[in-house]
């Protein structure tokens, strides 16, 4: 009977988690994968990784980092099987904001050009305002190498968006 309390009290605790972190983790991954019905499925597989090992991810006293961590685990998986390689359609988001302004529009569109880890190691570092450290740790990667690659992709979106302000949504 003790066994089932503390079962229970764990799910309050992960809902309580789940409830409060699944829209930041919705907005990392639409910033990785620029799609929003992929976003909630790859925070949805994130969240359930994350609950299939709660008891152990509360002892790294990190409950956030540690699904993050999945989350970009589980965008990298995506984009390596075939079907990441799908056209996303020029449409805004069903759900998101409805009022872009160009610039963002333009940004996102530049962002999503980028490599699946570059992508990753840019949101990583300049959107959610992580430090190389962090990045690197969360990437699995030297963190000489999230350096180089910081200032490669950083170069490549300012080609991108010098480059007639990035055609949107053209390929």
């Amino acid at each position: 009977m003790a066994e089932r309390r503390v079962v229970r009290s764990g799910d309050a605790e992960f809902a309580e988690f789940a409830g409060a972190s699944a829209l930041r983790l919705r907005r990392t991954a639409f910033l990785l994968c620029h799609d929003w019905h992929l976003a909630e499925d790859l925070t949805q597989t994130a969240l359930a990784k994350t609950y299939v090992a709660w008891r152990r991810v509360l002892q790294t006293g990190n409950p956030e980092a540690y699904t993050r961590k999945i989350l970009l685990r589980v965008f990298l998986d995506q984009q390596r099987r075939r079907s990441a390689s799908e056209l996303v359609l020029s449409e805004l988001p069903e759900g998101g904001q409805q009022e872009h302004s160009e610039l963002r529009l333009t940004l996102l569109e530049a962002l999503r050009r980028l490599p699946p880890r570059d992508r990753a190691i840019v949101v990583l570092r300049y959107w959610e305002d992580h430090s190389l450290e962090t990045t690197a740790d969360m990437l699995e990667l030297p963190v000489t190498t999230v350096k180089q690659q910081s200032s490669r992709s950083l170069a490549k979106l300012r080609m991108l968006l010098q480059d007639d302000r990035v055609a949107l949504f053209a390929d």
